[in-house]
């Protein structure tokens, strides 16, 4: 799995200006198990390079992406992220390898459920995971050193925004589901300036939540 990981970023280098990833996150990727994380029909796929299903219309991201996100953020040990899109929880668990404490969230109460005694069990005790909007974020715990949204969306939610902290760093795909999506590599400014740079065409499913449908 790392060598096709590493095989996939030297490749898009042009792209994403990674032609290889931290020591630090192929450390994270190498040491958690991906076979625990998905479903046992599929376990003959889980250290393949590519996204799996993992029920309600969800996947397991590929592991180049999930390397990249992590990478792109550039977390350091004493950071607190917020990881939206807990699906089974194995990004949780790249992310907790890095920083000191994650908080994710996920809007499918079950998946939140199970993700959380996984977590649990396999002693990742640095994760907190919320059955939520991810598109409201979690702001009890704000503001975050950086973000990582796993889900597609054709627009920043503002409460993610509002709850990233000056000098943070946020990754997201953004487009419609039906349409091109971007990975996009969002900074706020000691002074709260946006910006925004893409980095790689990408396939999400979509986030949803409240603050997206306006209703």
């Amino acid at each position: 799995m790392l060598s096709a990981i590493e095989s996939d970023t030297r490749a898009t280098a042009g792209m994403t200006g990674r032609a290889s990833l931290s020591a630090a996150t192929l450390h994270a990727l190498r040491a958690v198990p991906r076979h625990e994380f998905v479903h046992t029909a599929q376990l003959m796929a889980a250290y393949e390079n590519r996204p799996l299903p993992i029920g309600h219309g969800q996947t397991i991201s590929q592991p180049f992406i999930v390397g990249l996100m992590t990478d792109l953020i550039e977390l350091s040990a004493d950071d607190v992220v917020l990881d939206v899109g807990t699906g089974c929880g194995y990004q949780a668990a790249v992310l907790s390898r890095l920083a000191r404490w994650v908080y994710s969230v996920e809007i499918v109460e079950s998946l939140a459920t199970e993700a959380r005694e996984r977590l649990r069990d396999l002693g990742y005790h640095n994760v907190s995971v919320l059955s939520g909007d991810g598109a409201q974020g979690w702001a009890e715990h704000a503001p975050y050193d950086a973000i990582l949204v796993a889900a597609a969306t054709p627009r920043i939610p503002a409460a993610l925004i509002e709850q990233l902290k000056p000098g943070g760093r946020m990754i997201l795909p953004l487009g419609e589901p039906s349409a091109g999506q971007e990975l996009v590599l969002v900074t706020k400014s000691v002074a709260d300036r946006v910006t925004q740079r893409p980095v790689l065409p990408v396939a999400f499913v979509p986030l949803t939540g409240e603050i997206l449908t306006g209703s």
